[in-house]
């Protein structure tokens, strides 16, 4: 995510472990970025609120949200006196519940000023989330100021998740990616509609997820996991995966043998995807499969970028494997995410405070 660390150009298509470097062809891309808002302090995040089509939700690092509802912008959340930012550190997701319309319940993941990745759930009054309402969900006490991961999203089963980094600094010092006793680089599940209900493991293995997915049409993951100093990567689960997913750090580096880490459990998966650090590539940002009107023909195609070269890549899946992979023709610089509209619709989100439409 918005770290800056080692990082190429030379992509390698997977199905299992590497079986070659392949550049990724350049092609006149389907999509074109458009101005869709400007003027936001180091955006994150565009998402919309199940119920309102016509109101978008921007989070900006420091710790607001804005509502956005045609020319007119307000601030719907500020927890910038609980967050700490700088670097990736910051106000980090936010995803409304699928029954937001009426139950108008919201969640978002920051990292505190008392050096902890927290999860934590508001109801709004439909303009603002009241604080009042506000209760913590999780608070895991973090060494480092890196790899917090910070996404959160509902998935296809109804429950809620959320992504933590391996804790920070460098080669996993403490070996928690593969560790089945901390919360630590890992891919949480909590069920919203118990109460008491417990944070469960639902994968292991990951270094960085900088933003995961669900494609709204197959419920297959996606998963962008940003990369030590060689690789990054995206994974991939099929909606059938038959429980616990092993993505490999540290043992793995992508596909690269990286330390001799004893293995956890899990199902072991390798990217569905990678390229290597250098150039002007260092970190991976994960996106959304389209699944939009506008474009019939790039329905199922998964969109990503690299947020220090600004490339944006594309591919489909097919048969686990990552096919017709393109390099899109165009940049957005600083791409610190992407969005997906309630009709399917993708934006782009550049980290200097611009939001693109992918038209």
């Amino acid at each position: 995510m918005l770290a800056i660390l080692a990082v190429g150009v030379v992509l390698i298509p997977l199905g299992g472990a590497s079986n070659g470097h392949v550049t990724a062809p350049q092609a006149q891309s389907a999509f074109t970025p458009r101005v869709f808002a400007r003027g936001f302090e180091s955006p994150v995040l565009i998402t919309q609120a199940p119920g309102e089509p016509n109101a978008y939700y921007v989070v900006e690092q420091p710790g607001r949200v804005l509502r956005l509802r045609g020319s007119r912008r307000s601030v719907f959340l500020d927890v910038r006196g609980d967050v700490v930012f700088g670097g990736e550190q910051g106000l980090l997701g936010l995803a409304f519940h699928p029954n937001y319309a009426r139950n108008r319940l919201l969640y978002i993941a920051y990292t505190s000023d008392d050096g902890r990745n927290v999860v934590e759930r508001f109801r709004s009054n439909g303009r603002l989330a009241v604080r009042s309402t506000r209760s913590r969900l999780l608070a895991v006490p973090d060494p480092y100021g890196n790899h917090n991961g910070g996404h959160v999203a509902f998935g296809p089963d109804g429950l809620l998740y959320t992504s933590i980094g391996d804790s920070g600094s460098g080669d996993d010092p403490e070996d928690r990616g593969q560790s089945m006793g901390t919360m630590f680089g890992k891919l949480l599940t909590l069920d919203t509609s118990k109460r008491r209900a417990r944070w469960n493991i639902a994968a292991l293995g990951l270094r960085n997820p900088w933003r995961f997915s669900f494609d709204r049409q197959t419920g297959d993951l996606y998963i962008g996991d940003v990369g030590q100093n060689s690789v990054e990567e995206i994974d991939f689960t099929p909606r059938r995966s038959p429980g616990l997913e092993n993505y490999g750090w540290d043992i793995y580096e992508g596909s690269r043998r990286h330390e001799d880490t004893p293995r956890g459990p899990g199902k072991l998966r390798f990217p569905v995807y990678e390229y290597a650090n250098g150039g002007d590539e260092c970190s991976v940002t994960g996106g959304f499969v389209y699944r939009g009107n506008a474009r019939p023909a790039e329905r199922g195609r998964y969109v990503f970028g690299d947020y220090c070269s600004g490339r944006v890549w594309s591919f489909r899946v097919s048969g686990g494997k990552a096919t017709g992979v393109r390099t899109e023709s165009f940049r957005v610089e600083s791409v610190s995410s992407f969005g997906e509209g309630l009709d399917g619709q993708l934006f782009a989100v550049s980290h200097d405070g611009t939001i693109y439409r992918l038209a």
